[in-house]
């Protein structure tokens, strides 16, 4: 039986309004290609993606995305997912959470953000997760939790931030998690943790805190004593276990075992040469305050603004807000080094190295001076000098000044050219005697230079008194014989022995011996 027209557009109707229906599960508008859908719930775990696939159900409450190679949350990637409550995104190489990113879950439950390469965290990378319960963040690089970071998270229950590499919480970092019951910071690089870091956890239950390098000094005190006070309940038995690892006279020590008595500090010292520098414009300047203390003291360099009508203003820390700084100048906290590059007359003034560690603070003034000839000399031309002469752009000094700034561009490069031939020619005299002594030591001596030779003569016996010392061209010495002269010296008349010679000397014989010898030395 053929149906009418009306029917046909009631059906065709029904059709288009079919996926509007509420109460569907996703499934009926949708799963992006790869993953599995099924009631509310959306898989796309291990599936090498990049970027959070498009296509998932708007109705979706829990997505698992971990196990992939997500890099980024795109803008807006996660914004139709208004009904999402538990998100999964472990396992991923998530760098950085933009501002804003999750402003869209405000019914999010569970944030699942352990495993990934995040370095730092925003303020403001939490802002709308007003219903958020648990926040795992462990296994990251996170190295320091700066103030305001979680003020966000009113309803926070645990914060996980274990195995990570944080090694600084600000004393507000902390703020706004007063429903906060579990914190984990095990496993970490802390040092210390101030009172003032802990207070706003007013319904904290479980404190984890071991496994760090915990330094031993004044600054950990109040940790120790708030343990055994009150805050052991907040410890189980193996968290307890808050081991020093300096001083090194207390390492390996558990900290509830040490004495207040032995927990010092070393107040700071502080050190700038010179106080005081005349630098030129333009040039650059790197200003070192040495500081020294127990724990290592934390160096800042402030300016100190010059008063206005006799009032003092308020010191301005060089971070870009001081006159003349921003991009000409900033400060090292971590060496004690002020670094000034393109130098103004605005840099001039007096500055204020601080050195502060958990023993107290140090003060020592710098006075900046910058000398203004080159601006001068650029504003005010010599008046009797040509109009077509152009204005020079260096420094000018006094007349006579022997400075080597003083001296023209020729004269400085043909200063510097000599010395540099000064060098050169000194180096070469340096090798050329060097080689001499050399060729000296490797020219072989003539054949038979000492060497012992022993001849046999014939001619007839000699002895010492025949010997005769001589030397060569080479300055050898040795002995030749001459046989012009007798074989015993002759004996005077009135030096004559009185005993009688022997017999074979009295006849004039000749001695048997026929062996004589030539010595060369």
């Amino acid at each position: 039986m053929a149906l009418g027209a009306p029917t046909l557009l009631l059906l065709l109707l029904g059709l288009l309004l079919l996926p509007l229906l509420p109460g569907l599960p996703p499934r009926a508008t949708g799963c992006p290609a790869a993953c599995r859908c099924y009631s509310a719930t959306v898989e796309c775990g291990a599936l090498r993606l990049r970027v959070v696939p498009p296509g998932i159900p708007p109705g979706t409450q829990t997505l698992f995305l971990q196990d992939n190679s997500i890099a980024h949350l795109e803008q807006g990637s996660l914004a139709p997912l208004a009904a999402l409550r538990h998100l999964y995104l472990h396992n991923n190489t998530l760098r950085a959470l933009e501002s804003g990113a999750f402003r869209a879950q405000p019914r999010l439950l569970e944030l699942a953000l352990t495993g990934n390469r995040l370095r730092g965290l925003r303020g403001g990378a939490f802002v709308g997760l007003v219903q958020l319960r648990v926040l795992y963040l462990a296994g990251n690089q996170l190295a320091k939790l700066l103030d305001f970071t979680f003020l966000h998270l009113p309803r926070l229950q645990e914060l996980h931030l274990q195995e990570n590499s944080i090694e600084l919480l600000e004393d507000q970092a902390l703020a706004g998690l007063s429903s906060l019951a579990l914190l984990d910071l095990s496993r970490n690089q802390l040092g210390t943790i101030s009172k003032e870091a802990l207070q706003p956890l007013s319904s904290l239950q479980v404190l984890r805190l071991t496994e760090n390098p915990w330094r031993c000094d004044c600054a950990l005190h109040w940790l120790g004593s708030w343990i055994k006070e009150g805050g052991r309940r907040l410890l189980s038995s193996r968290d307890k276990k808050i081991t020093c690892a300096e001083p090194p006279r207390l390492a390996l020590q558990s900290l509830l075992e040490v004495s207040g008595g032995s927990l010092i500090c070393i107040p700071p010292s502080v050190n700038v040469e010179p106080p005081e520098f005349t630098a030129n414009l333009g040039e650059d300047l790197q200003v070192a305050c040495q500081a020294s203390g127990y724990p290592q003291p934390l160096v800042v360099w402030r300016k100190v603004p010059q008063p206005r009508d006799g009032k003092p203003q308020a010191q301005a820390q060089l971070e870009g807000g001081a006159p003349g700084l921003g991009e000409h100048g900033t400060r090292d906290t971590g060496s004690g080094m002020l670094f000034l590059t393109n130098i103004t007359l605005a840099h001039a003034g007096k500055y204020e190295c601080e050195a502060a560690n958990a023993g107290g603070k140090a003060r020592v003034p710098f006075h900046l001076l910058v000398n203004a000839s080159r601006q001068q000399s650029q504003q005010l031309p010599d008046p009797q000098a040509p109009a077509t002469r152009p204005v020079g752009h260096e420094p000018q000094h006094e007349a006579g000044s022997m400075a080597f700034r003083a001296l023209g561009l020729a004269t400085q490069t043909a200063i510097t050219a000599a010395i540099a031939l000064l060098a050169l020619t000194a180096l070469l005299l340096a090798a050329m005697i060097c080689r001499r002594r050399r060729r000296r030591k490797k020219v072989p001596a003539p054949s038979g230079e000492g060497t012992l030779f022993v001849n046999d003569y014939s001619d007839g016996p000699c002895t010492f008194a025949q010997l005769e010392e001589l030397r060569d061209d080479h300055g050898h010495e040795m002995f030749v014989i001459d046989r012009s002269k007798p074989l015993f010296p002759e004996v005077l008349p009135e030096e004559a022995p009185e005993h009688n010679p022997p017999e074979g000397l009295k006849s004039g014989l000749r001695l048997p011996t026929r062996v004589a010898y030539e010595i060369h030395c």
